[in-house]
């Protein structure tokens, strides 16, 4: 389970527009006055960057990706206090959690299946850790002008998000409301909000790459029309508005601000 740089790069601007601005904010503050923010699934360091205007000077990052050359590129990128380490996120009890403040993670619940996220609640509510996971795929897509095949696409490339990414079953378009279940189950107080990708002419790269992988999805999904939709949907992006639905999560334990 890992994404190319380039990928990363591409989607970085869209993901920042989108991110819930609040949400945001009060994240940073959850971190307190001396933090230490260790960032799941961090890639190149897209949550990083876009904390870092809301944090003191002196703030610390762990971040932890299983892909090295991710973490390289994050950490020559990154200013301040940067550490970085390379591990299986399936081993929840190797998270350097040791004076952690802030746990964050970004565009990756949607790729774990219930019991991961259940079992990373339950770590942070023994640590009595706050969490700010961001940028969750909701199963929403739509598109401006309507072509025939949007709804059928969709719905294969949301079973697709279902299928395993290395740790089991994910739970893809159902990770939003799921993980706010599990983590109030596990006695944190839950904050969300949507954090749509709202695409246009402009942001046509993206929007090719995204209905390439689109495509591809939905056609490994069984649908046998996959791919001639993506060539008709590419054909059209720089003409196309694009509706991609997220949401943002801020879970706060008990008694934090």
């Amino acid at each position: 389970m890992s994404f190319t740089a380039e990928w990363l790069a591409l989607r970085e601007p869209a993901d920042r527009a989108a991110r819930d601005a609040g949400l945001v904010a009060r994240a940073a503050l959850a971190a307190g006055p001396d933090p230490v923010i260790l960032d799941l699934g961090s890639g190149t360091g897209s949550t990083l960057r876009v904390m870092e205007p809301h944090l003191p000077d002196h703030a610390a990052w762990r971040l932890v990706d299983n892909d090295a050359d991710l973490l390289e590129q994050a950490r020559s990128d990154a200013h301040g206090s940067v550490e970085t380490r390379a591990m299986d996120l399936r081993d929840l009890d190797a998270l350097p959690l040791e004076g952690v403040t802030l746990v964050t993670a970004s565009a990756l619940l949607d790729l774990m299946p219930a019991d991961w996220i259940a079992r990373l609640a339950d770590r942070l509510a023994a640590a009595r850790l706050p969490f700010y996971a961001a940028l969750s795929y909701d199963g929403v897509m739509r598109w401006q002008p309507h072509l025939p095949g949007d709804a059928s696409v969709t719905r294969a490339f949301n079973d697709h998000q279902r299928g395993d990414k290395g740790l089991g079953a994910a739970l893809g378009p159902d990770s939003g409301p799921r993980s706010v279940e599990i983590l109030r189950k596990a006695g944190f107080r839950v904050h969300h909000a949507d954090s749509p990708w709202s695409l246009n002419g402009a942001e046509a790269p993206l929007h090719r790459a995204l209905l390439e992988g689109i495509a591809s999805a939905a056609a490994e999904a069984g649908n046998a029309d996959a791919a001639e939709w993506g060539r008709n949907r590419i054909r059209i992006a720089e003409q196309s508005r694009c509706h991609v639905g997220h949401i943002d999560i801020l879970a706060l334990p008990p008694c934090a601000g």
